[in-house]
């Protein structure tokens, strides 16, 4: 049985090596993949373990899929592709051969001659045509699912980008606003003028040198207490504060 499948270009691997086809040629193809949203003609597979592939028929396209996927990795990650069991493998190989008036003898493991009659050729021609049908209604919708899966990612960029991140506290007193500063301390419950004031000492020491750990923080923030100087922050107030900004997402 034959079935078709969105495959991804990496898990497929060919036995014809890429030097047999032309850079430009191959340039040229990926570019009209990428424009056109995927390949017309799917490739032909056959199943070499779980999730990887051989080509059978499409050595030209498979390799400039790959090269639409070196351009745009996201763009060109799948291509559409019919793979095939086993045992209908070398059948699938006379079709081909006869599809493209290739002899037997360019088929792997396909008997030296093909006998084969006009009634047969005629089904087989209405079978391809079928299939061309196929391939174009198949070409139509993969191209609105690949502008689906792109509007959708550009969705989820634009939603993350508006989630609030959360802040460490020392990260908190190296690059908050003033303001910012302000409020969060009175979150933690220091009053509004201490809260100011705490806040004017940690841009003062900042502006000299970023603040290493907190305990860095302690040892320099310093607040005015009449004539003497003191510290602004004490241990017990710092897990305080601690505590409180972890359960704020900063914006």
């Amino acid at each position: 049985m034959t079935k078709f499948y969105l495959v991804d270009v990496k898990d497929i691997t060919s036995d014809i090596p890429r030097s047999n086809f032309a850079e430009t040629d191959l340039e040229n193809l990926a570019d009209i993949i990428l424009e056109s949203g995927g390949i017309i003609r799917p490739l032909v597979l056959k199943a070499t373990d779980t999730e990887t592939y051989m080509v059978v028929d499409g050595h030209l396209e498979y390799y400039a899929a790959v090269r639409a996927r070196e351009k745009n990795p996201r763009q060109g990650e799948m291509v559409n592709a019919f793979v095939i069991s086993p045992k209908n493998e070398e059948k699938i190989l006379k079709q081909i051969a006869i599809f493209r008036g290739l002899n037997s003898d360019d088929i792997p493991e396909v008997q030296t001659s093909i006998k084969t009659n006009h009634s047969e050729l005629i089904s087989k021609n209405n079978d391809f045509n079928l299939l061309e049908k196929q391939i174009n209604d198949l070409r139509s919708e993969l191209a609105q699912e690949r502008q689906e899966r792109e509007n959708l990612y550009e969705t989820f960029k634009l939603i993350e980008s508006q989630i609030p991140k959360q802040m460490t506290p020392l990260d908190a007193f190296n690059s908050l606003s003033l303001l910012e500063l302000t409020f969060r301390l009175r979150t933690a419950g220091f009053t509004d003028k201490k809260a100011v004031q705490v806040t004017e000492s940690v841009e003062k020491e900042r502006k000299k040198k970023k603040f290493e750990s907190l305990k860095d923080v302690l040892a320099r923030v310093k607040i005015a207490n009449g004539k003497k100087q003191i510290k602004g922050i004490s241990g017990e107030k710092m897990v305080d504060i601690v505590d409180s900004w972890a359960r704020i997402l900063f914006i």
